[in-house]
């Protein structure tokens, strides 16, 4: 496969994975149950619905790729776990709107991992976006101060991190960590099943959050945890973009969930330099294959 082709299969996957984690959130809150409860339920319908997927797929052909590709699978899978804890937790303790904006800070971590780790030293203007978003998260979580929001902003901001250095170790290992972000669910679901059994079992609506974790988990994290194979650390980070966009107007649709006056003056900070920042990518990569295609004629 090319390298373009391989980019572009890259975007296409990352971005279908990208658009299906829109619906989690929505989805979380439907349920309508406990912290942990919820968790116990999401992670646990995920896992099994890998292992089925992962079976079959290994019965029908022995290129089935690993669950766990060597240590740098291990970590990465420990790196989705942790995310799993610290997401639900967020979802919990602050609105959504925070949530989704700060999780698109993951960009500025993946950006600055790929610097310090693979030497992918970002440009100007990669760094002008980064410093912008960062204006745009303090006034997030500056909004947040004596609301109660502070914990689960936070939470969402170690998501975002959490991520980013999955993101980052499966772009350095160029291994396929598709079933590895799947099988990281393990951490939150032992975590969830000990609370759960001291607590015993809250939760109204039940089938939202099993069709989440049987559908909707592993086709989004199957793919975004691809994407890094084919494409760059940031450019996986942002399509969390579409979450960033479309998960607060989910909410605002079927709840009446109003993002506060901060949420939105940062969220737009954000939104706009990561909109900004994505077509100058395109842009540059546009121009790059054509100096190619001239200095490479076919």
């Amino acid at each position: 496969m090319s390298s373009h082709n391989a980019h572009t299969k890259g975007l296409l996957i990352t971005a279908l994975g990208g658009l299906t984690l829109t619906v989690d959130i929505p989805l979380i809150r439907l349920a309508d149950g406990s912290p942990w409860t919820i968790m116990l339920l999401r992670t646990g319908t995920a896992l099994i619905a890998t292992l089925v997927i992962w079976a079959v797929w290994r019965a029908m052909s022995r290129t089935a790729p690993q669950l766990i590709p060597g240590w740098s699978g291990l970590v990465v899978a420990i790196c989705y776990g942790l995310t799993g804890v610290t997401f639900v937790i967020a979802v919990y303790h602050t609105s959504t709107a925070d949530l989704v904006f700060i999780l698109a800070f993951n960009t500025v971590f993946a950006a600055l991992l790929s610097w310090l780790f693979l030497r992918e030293r970002p440009q100007l203007v990669t760094i002008a976006a980064m410093l912008v978003m960062i204006v745009g998260v303090l006034i997030i979580v500056g909004g947040s101060v004596g609301t109660g929001h502070l914990f689960g902003d936070f939470m969402a901001l170690c998501s975002a991190l959490f991520v980013a250095i999955a993101i980052t170790i499966s772009r350095a290992s160029g291994k396929d960590m598709g079933f590895t972000a799947l099988v990281g669910v393990v951490l939150p679901l032992a975590l969830a099943a000990f609370m759960v059994s001291g607590e015993g079992l809250h939760v109204t609506a039940p089938w939202w959050i099993i069709f989440n974790g049987a559908i909707i988990m592993p086709i989004s994290f199957f793919c975004l945890a691809n994407g890094p194979k084919y494409i760059s650390g940031p450019e996986v980070a942002m399509f969390y973009l579409l979450e960033t966009v479309l998960a607060p107007v989910w909410v605002w649709l079927i709840f009446a969930e109003t993002p506060s006056r901060n949420s939105l003056i940062g969220g737009t900070i954000l939104i706009v330099a990561l909109v900004a920042h994505s077509l100058w990518q395109l842009q540059e990569g546009r121009k790059r294959r054509a100096d190619l295609a001239v200095h490479h004629p076919a």
